[in-house]
C-alpha cells in the first residue's frame, strides 16, 4: 500500500501513513499538545473534523479553542449539546436559538412562556452528564430527502424547509446518542471535549456561556445588554409575523416572488425608522443639537447619516455633518500600539481638546474655523472653512468613537443624541443554527472593498482580524451608552449579496491562510437563494445596501 506524507505544521515534522489515517489518529501519534484540546484541523488550509480520513498529502495544523475557527466548532458544538439535552429533559419541548448577546447566545423553549431556574439547572445537569459520557459526535452524508424526513420527524420544520430549498442531492447529518441535526461547520469529536460551559436564566429563556479566547477554562462575563437584547426582540416579533425568521422561509419568498415583497417591507421598516429617529429628535429639540451616530465596520453608518438627514429636513431643521476625521492629531503625535504601529483607531488619535471646544462653540452658536487633515503629510491645517450652526441646525458626528464618553466630555448629556448602527441580524439558518452578525457585515465589506476600494476578497479576509480587535476594544464596550439602537440589516440583503461575494471568494487561493475561511463563508453563502437581477433592480437608490453593491443616489468619500 502507497502511503501518504502528512507534514503537521505545529511540530514541523513530515511522516507517512497509510492511506485512511484519521486525523486525530495523526494527533495522537505525534503527541500533539497545545495550550487547550484539540478541537479540529486546517488540513490543506480547509477546516475539517478530526475523524477526517487523509487520502492525500496533506498540510496538517491542529487548532484549539485560542484560533477563531476552533471557537465555532467549540460553540457549534455546544449548541448541539443543549439541544439533546434539551430533548432529554424536556422531550414535549425543542430548543430555539435566537441570537448573540451578552457575550453568549440566547435560547428559548418554544411553547414554554419562561424558563425558571430549575429547568435550566435540569438542563445543564443533563448536558454536564453527557460531558462526561465522552459521547461521540457522529457524521454522515444521506440523500436530502431522507434529511428532510428525519429532520421532520424529530420537529425540525426550518431545518427540514431549508434543506428543501437548497436543492443539493445530499445532506450532510451529525448524530449524538441518535439524535439528529445539521450544521454547516464541523463539530468537536466528542462531548468530552465540551466541559467549559454556562448555562444561566436570562429574561424569558436561558444565556449559553462560552469560555473566554484567550482562556478555555474561564467562561466570559455575563455583561447585562438590555438595549441590544431589545432590538432583538423587536424584530423577531417582526420577522414571525412576516414568517421569515428563517433562511428556508426566506427562499421559499424569494422563489415564489422573487423578493419583491421582502425588498419593499424591509425598506419600509428602515424608512419608518429613520421617520422616528428624527420625529425623536424633534421632540427633543431645541436641546438637542447634536447628533453622534457609531457603529462598527461595515454596519451602514454613512447612509443612516444621510438617510436621518432627510427625514430631520422634513421634521424642519437643517443638519449639517462634522467630519471627525479632520480632528486627528498630527501624525507624529498619534500613540503607538503593542507592535509599534500608528494606533489610528484609538480614540487619542483624536484631538480631544480641540474636538470639543469646536463643538462647546457650534452648540452655543458661535462660529468655528474648522480644521482639514491631509492623510498624505499626516498634518492637520486649515484651508478658511468655516460652520456655524443656525436656529434649526442639527449637527451631526459620525464615527467609531462617536458613543466613547471621552469624545464629547465638555458637552452636557441633554445636548446630544447618541445613535448605535449595526447589521444585527434577526434571522437564522434554522432553530438552532444562528448567523452571525459579524458574518453579515464581513459580507458587506468583502463586497465594497473590491467595488470602490480595490481590495481583493484576500485582502479584506487577512486585515479582518484586526479590524474586529478594533471593535472590541473601540466599539463595543460602548454600545449600550446609546440612546437609539438602528438594525440596519435586510431581510434579503445576503441573498444579494451573494452574487457580488461568491466569485471574489473563488478566486482566494488553497496556499493562502485564508482559505478556510473563504471556504466557510461560501458554504454559508450556499444556503441562501439568488435573487434575480430583475428583482434587484427594484432596491431603491437609497437602500442601505446600496452603500456596498453600488448604484446608491448618496455620494461617498
Amino acid at each position: 500500500m502507497k502511503l501518504v506524507n502528512i507534514y503537521c505544521e505545529n511540530n514541523g515534522v513530515t511522516k507517512a501513513y497509510e492511506p485512511g489515517t484519521s486525523l486525530l489518529q495523526i494527533a495522537e501519534d505525534q503527541n500533539i499538545r497545545l495550550e487547550s484540546a484539540i478541537l479540529a484541523a486546517l488540513a490543506n488550509n480547509q477546516l475539517k473534523e478530526l475523524w477526517y480520513e487523509a487520502s492525500n498529502p496533506q498540510t496538517v495544523r491542529f487548532i484549539g479553542y485560542a484560533h477563531p475557527d476552533g471557537r465555532r466548532c467549540y460553540q457549534r458544538s455546544l449548541a448541539f449539546l443543549l439541544q439533546k439535552a434539551v430533548k432529554d429533559t424536556f422531550p414535549a419541548y425543542s430548543l430555539s436559538v435566537e441570537h448573540s448577546v451578552s457575550n453568549g447566545f440566547y435560547c428559548e423553549l418554544n411553547g414554554v412562556g419562561g424558563l425558571s431556574a430549575p429547568m435550566v439547572g435540569a438542563i445543564a445537569r443533563r448536558m454536564r452528564e453527557l460531558v462526561a459520557a465522552n459521547l461521540p459526535f457522529e457524521k454522515t452524508k444521506v440523500p436530502t430527502k431522507e434529511a428532510i424526513d428525519v429532520f421532520r420527524r424529530q420537529g425540525y420544520v426550518e431545518k427540514a424547509r431549508l434543506q428543501q430549498t437548497r436543492g443539493k442531492l445530499y445532506t450532510s447529518v451529525y448524530y449524538l446518542d441518535g439524535y439528529a441535526d445539521h450544521f454547516y461547520g464541523p463539530l468537536v469529536p466528542a462531548t468530552g471535549a465540551l466541559s467549559s460551559f454556562g448555562l444561566t436564566p436570562y429574561y424569558n429563556g436561558m444565556l449559553l456561556m462560552f469560555p473566554k479566547a484567550g482562556n478555555a477554562e474561564a467562561l466570559e462575563k455575563v455583561t447585562i445588554q438590555r438595549k441590544m437584547f431589545d432590538v432583538f426582540q423587536e424584530h423577531k416579533l417582526w420577522v414571525d409575523i412576516l414568517q421569515a425568521g428563517a433562511v428556508g422561509q426566506i427562499n421559499e419568498l424569494v422563489q415564489r416572488n422573487g423578493g419583491d415583497e421582502l425588498i419593499k417591507v424591509s425598506e419600509a421598516l428602515h424608512e419608518k425608522k429613520y421617520a422616528q429617529t428624527a420625529d425623536r429628535i424633534a421632540s427633543l429639540s431645541p436641546n438637542v443639537r447634536l447628533v453622534l451616530i457609531a457603529g462598527p465596520s461595515s454596519s451602514g453608518k454613512t447612509t443612516t447619516s444621510k438617510r436621518l438627514s432627510i427625514q430631520l429636513k422634513v421634521a424642519g431643521f437643517a443638519p449639517k455633518v462634522l467630519e471627525m476625521d479632520n480632528y486627528f492629531v498630527n501624525r507624529d503625535q498619534t500613540p503607538l500600539d503593542e507592535n509599534g504601529e500608528h494606533d489610528f483607531e484609538s480614540i487619542n488619535a483624536v484631538d480631544l481638546d480641540l474636538f470639543n471646544d469646536h463643538l462647546d462653540a457650534l452648540l452655543r452658536g458661535k462660529r468655528v474655523q474648522l480644521p482639514k487633515f491631509d492623510f498624505g503629510s499626516g498634518t492637520r491645517s486649515y484651508n478658511g472653512a468655516c460652520m456655524e450652526l443656525g436656529e434649526k441646525d442639527i449637527l451631526i458626528v459620525e464615527g467609531i468613537h462617536a458613543l466613547n464618553p471621552k469624545l464629547t466630555e465638555a458637552i452636557n448629556p441633554r445636548n446630544k443624541l447618541r445613535i448605535y448602527a449595526s447589521a444585527l441580524t434577526f434571522i437564522n439558518l434554522d432553530e438552532n443554527n444562528r448567523i452571525s452578525t459579524t458574518d453579515n457585515r464581513l459580507l458587506r465589506r468583502l463586497v465594497r472593498d473590491a467595488f470602490f476600494r480595490g481590495n481583493s476578497a484576500q485582502a479584506t479576509l487577512h486585515r479582518w482580524a484586526s479590524v474586529r480587535r478594533g471593535e472590541d476594544k473601540n466599539i463595543f464596550p460602548f454600545q449600550e451608552n446609546a440612546d437609539i439602537m438602528f438594525n440596519s440589516s435586510l431581510l434579503y440583503e445576503i441573498n444579494v449579496l451573494r452574487k457580488y461575494a461568491e466569485p471574489m471568494l473563488y478566486r482566494v487561493l488553497p496556499n493562502d491562510t485564508v482559505y478556510a475561511e473563504a471556504c466557510r463563508l461560501l458554504k454559508f453563502l450556499s444556503y441562501f437563494e439568488f435573487i434575480s437581477p430583475e428583482d434587484e433592480q427594484k432596491i431603491p437608490p437609497t437602500s442601505i445596501i446600496r452603500e456596498f453593491i453600488g448604484g446608491s443616489s448618496f455620494l461617498y468619500r
